[in-house]
């Protein structure tokens, strides 16, 4: 009588999706250093499998291990802009063709349903709850096109753009420019136009959101300049990061 193999997985395997989240969701951020103690107080095991963990993420890109440092969150440069949101762009707009194909009339009330969410949170500003939503709404066409592959590509490169696609904060015109574009690729599925709503979500990822990461660079570049660089305005000591806005 045979049986399934059993499958084990290390510790540190275990440990690099919750971190990976954590990342994704803004509460360890681009240029941040990444607390070792905290994380191992916060998942109850030693320091050696959460560096291990880390170990993994710095071979995706997402970290990077400093000697003497530790690891930190990696910061997005435009020659990855240049070179990934087009791959990401390729990717939704071949979900949103895909998805108008494949919902039912249940899953697109399903993603109504999470867009006027959404809209409210726009409304009350409230950041963090947009911030959800908004990649709820993006992993959502996924799940309705079908294709694993192609999910697990779109993954890969989410947690690659990390900085510039779940987690910069933006200018009121940038946010409003957003949401109106949102409640288009909406209209789109509900209509089931498939070639309006991948050619939406194609604009989407290359012009907003891909504009929206270039000027989150040249922020961090003016943040990081010498003081001396603008005398009048000194940038303050332990100045952190921020960003919680989506696209």
């Amino acid at each position: 009588m045979s049986s399934a193999p059993i499958v084990r997985h290390s510790l540190h395997e275990s440990l690099v999706a919750p971190l990976r989240e954590m990342i994704l969701q803004g509460e360890l951020r681009p240029g941040e250093k990444v607390p070792e103690e905290q994380l191992s107080e916060r998942f109850g095991v030693s320091r050696t499998p959460i560096r291990e963990a880390l170990k993994v993420l710095a071979a995706e890109g997402v970290l990077q291990i400093l000697p003497h440092r530790g690891a930190i969150v990696a910061r997005i440069t435009e020659e990855q802009i240049e070179e990934l949101f087009p791959i990401m762009a390729s990717l939704e707009r071949l979900a949103g063709l895909l998805a108008c194909q494949n919902a039912t009339d249940a899953d697109i009330a399903r993603v109504r349903a999470l867009h006027e969410r959404m809209l409210e949170c726009y409304a009350s500003g409230d950041e963090i709850e947009y911030l959800r939503h908004n990649r709820l709404i993006h992993e959502a066409f996924f799940t309705l096109a079908g294709n694993a592959t192609l999910s697990a590509f779109y993954q890969q490169i989410l947690t690659r753009i990390h900085a510039c696609r779940f987690v910069v904060r933006k200018n009121r015109e940038h946010w409003q420019a957003a949401v109106d574009e949102h409640t288009q690729m909406i209209e789109a599925l509900e209509a089931r136009d498939a070639p309006r709503l991948a050619a939406l979500l194609e604009t989407h990822v290359t012009g907003t959101t891909a504009g929206i990461a270039r000027a989150f660079i040249r922020r961090i570049d003016t943040d990081s300049a010498p003081a001396e660089a603008s005398p009048a305005k000194p940038r303050a000591r332990g100045r952190r990061l921020s960003g919680a806005l989506t696209d």
